[in-house]
């Protein structure tokens, strides 16, 4: 069974390394946004934090795509403790990417309606997951995809 875009395995791996793309592109651009705002940089924060926002929403449709079109792929991973830290830093990545959604879309509000206290107070704790959960997009990628890929060509 051949999926849209380059076979059953060639468009999953190919859409993968599009969403890590994604993933590691918001992930640096966060980090220089935080620098902006360190800079009192307050334009060049906005427009990289709104770039970030673009890129994460992008790599969410793609993901989604992937999932429907091709299914899961770490199932096929043998036991062992790579697998372990693999599946926990999976979960951990999924449940605060879920999770992080609400306080993304509640920070930009806040910055949006100028309220920048309230921005200030939720937009830390929020910048610290959504890098957290952009650099383990990456690693998740990277372990499945280049760690793992003969144990996952199922």
């Amino acid at each position: 069974m051949s999926g849209p875009v380059g076979g059953a395995t060639g468009g999953k791996e190919f859409l993968a390394a599009i969403n890590a793309t994604l993933n590691g592109t918001s992930g640096v651009l966060l980090i220089v946004a935080y620098l902006m705002i360190k800079r009192r940089n307050i334009r060049a924060h906005a427009s990289l934090m709104i770039a970030a926002l673009i890129t994460s929403a992008v790599f969410l449709c793609f993901y989604l795509y992937s999932q429907f079109a091709y299914g899961e792929r770490s199932s096929h991973l043998q036991p062992g403790p790579l697998r372990t830290f693999y599946l926990i830093l999976l979960a951990s990545h999924v449940l605060l990417a879920v999770g992080m959604l609400p306080p993304i879309i509640i920070t930009v509000w806040r910055a949006y309606t100028r309220q920048w206290i309230k921005h200030a107070r939720i937009a830390r704790p929020t910048f610290w997951i959504w890098l957290y959960v952009s650099i383990t997009g990456v690693i998740v990628y990277w372990m499945l995809y280049h760690l793992f890929p003969s144990m996952t060509s199922r």
